[in-house]
């Protein structure tokens, strides 16, 4: 999914030197943003095979790091058979209480890699806030590009509503508009 989340994973992706960096998501303007923010390669699943067109765009090996930013079954089922063998699957969206994923555990065991959620992006914020303001600094993190729209505070609800309709990536509220 390439909502605030998943191009912030994106925007991470292409920090740490990835070079084949791939976006999936069902809606053509969030994909767009994805490319804004260091994709190099976007699959629209609404009617694309995201797991094939995944393979095809690896050399059939898959992704070294699959990132499920959604947190739909289906959506981490697509991450864990598009990642390569040795590959890792991170489940960073946060699924409802009633979500359950099914898998042959014989998949588990035989693809190998690695399965992991992250809380929060595993963040320390003493010691990683920091670092990502010097990153914003050197102009090597473009935080600014995530904002979408500002708006004052009697606008929170109206913005909440946008950014479930997938309208903005973010929203900051800016107290004298």
């Amino acid at each position: 999914g390439c909502g605030g989340v998943g191009d912030a994973a994106i925007a991470g992706a292409k920090l740490a030197g990835a070079t084949t960096i791939i976006a999936v998501d069902i809606d053509d303007r969030k994909l767009e943003w994805a490319r804004t923010f260091g994709a190099t390669h976007t699959v629209n699943s609404k009617g694309t095979d995201a797991v094939e067109a995944i393979k095809a765009a690896t050399g059939g090996f898959g992704v070294d790091v699959a990132i499920d930013a959604v947190g739909h079954p289906a959506v981490f089922e697509q991450a864990f058979y598009a990642r390569d063998l040795a590959g890792r699957v991170v489940l960073v969206g946060v699924p409802t209480p009633d979500m359950t994923i099914t898998l042959p555990l014989i998949e588990v065991f035989g693809r190998g890699g690695a399965v992991k959620s992250s809380w929060y992006g595993d963040c320390l914020p003493s010691r990683d806030f920091p670092m990502l303001v010097d990153l914003y600094r050197q102009g090597r993190f473009p935080l600014e590009d995530f904002v979408t729209e500002t708006i004052g505070l009697d606008d929170v609800e109206e913005a909440f509503d946008n950014l479930r309709r997938g309208e903005v990536l973010r929203s900051v509220v800016v107290l004298d508009k």
